[in-house]
Parts: C-alpha cells; sequence; structure tokens
C-alpha cells in the first residue's frame, strides 16, 4: 500500500462526475487500500477517489463515534438518500467541516442530519448504512465529491466570500496542484 498525492480544488478531476466502477478486481482492491492509507495519513475521516486523481465512483470512511464504535467502510456506486435539512440557524462550532482537497481550512455547512447510504463493496455484494450525525455528514461531504462537488462550493455568504478568499491566498483553483500526507509543503 501507499500514500498517494491528493488533489487540490482547481483539478479538473475534482470538478467532473466521476465514473461508476465496473471491475472489482485486485487493482481496485489496491486502490482502496492505497485510499485508506492516504485517508489515514492525512489524517482524515473520509477520502473520495477523485481526491487521489481517479475518476470513480469509490470513497472510503473511517471515523470512531463517542461510543468508541469503529464505521470503517469501502463505497462503491452508491446511492445517498437524505432527509431534509433543518432550516434553523446554523451553528458554526457544530457543523463546520474541512476537505483534503482544501487543506487545512474549515467553514460551517448546513447538512441533512440523517442518511441511507446504499452501495456495493469490493466483492460487488449491495449494503446500507443508515447514518445520524457527523456519519450522515461524512457522506454527504465525499457523495458530493464524486458528483464533482466540493464542499466549498455550497457555501453561503459570507463563507463562501471567505473559502475563495482563501483559495486566491493559497494559489488553488488551478490544475495540477496536490499535497502528499507526511509533507510539510504542496506539490505542483
Amino acid at each position: 500500500m501507499a500514500v498517494l498525492p491528493i488533489r487540490i480544488s482547481g483539478d479538473p478531476v475534482l470538478h467532473s462526475p466521476a465514473a461508476p466502477v465496473t471491475a472489482f478486481d485486485d487493482e481496485l482492491r489496491a486502490l482502496a487500500g492505497d485510499m485508506f492509507e492516504t485517508m489515514d495519513a492525512a489524517p482524515g475521516v473520509g477520502l473520495a477517489a477523485p481526491q487521489v486523481g481517479v475518476p470513480l465512483r469509490l470513497f472510503v470512511y473511517g471515523w470512531t463515534d463517542d461510543d468508541d464504535v469503529l464505521h470503517r467502510g469501502v463505497a462503491i456506486n452508491p446511492v445517498l438518500w437524505i432527509s431534509p435539512a433543518s432550516i434553523d440557524e446554523l451553528d458554526e462550532d457544530e457543523e463546520s467541516e474541512g476537505c483534503l482537497s482544501f487543506p487545512g481550512e474549515r467553514f460551517p455547512l448546513r447538512r441533512s442530519q440523517s442518511a441511507i447510504l446504499q452501495a456495493v463493496d469490493l466483492d460487488g455484494e449491495p449494503f446500507e448504512v443508515r447514518a445520524e450525525g457527523w456519519l450522515a455528514r461524512i457522506f454527504q461531504h465525499e457523495f458530493d465529491h464524486l458528483d464533482g462537488v466540493l464542499y466549498v462550493d455550497r457555501l453561503r455568504h459570507p463563507y463562501g466570500k471567505a473559502s475563495a478568499k482563501a483559495s486566491r491566498k493559497n494559489g488553488w483553483g488551478v490544475p495540477g496542484l496536490s499535497w502528499l500526507p507526511g509533507r510539510d509543503h504542496l506539490e505542483d
């Protein structure tokens, strides 16, 4: 297994819908293993294949909840059902999220509180996960990546403006930028 470079906002693979996975083989298993290693090294709680330059509908996730239950898996060709999002005022602390493709930045974003993930695993076997709270947020975030949407694309004023400023300040928004977990600098 290997830690892979993570693409940064502006790379075309991040802003285009990913293709369905059709081959369930050793190459797919190796990709999933590398994605887990990359996610853990970053560290992150989810990683979609487009974030490592692979335009396929696949993501990995790994998160331990408050009861010390580990939620970890691979979702291939997922479908995501979400509940309506709350219309209450946005809680900047509880609803803040980040993205490994927009590294070092965090902004609050309203997400649905519950979700149902339907996907297949590395053997092509279907499964379903009913998620609440943070796990539901992880699924929504990673699923968006498969449709070419970054969480910063969903931000409203003033957070959208702040994310655009952060992107300009960091020189992002152009093709070819990536970073490798375990290093302190971004790669061209």
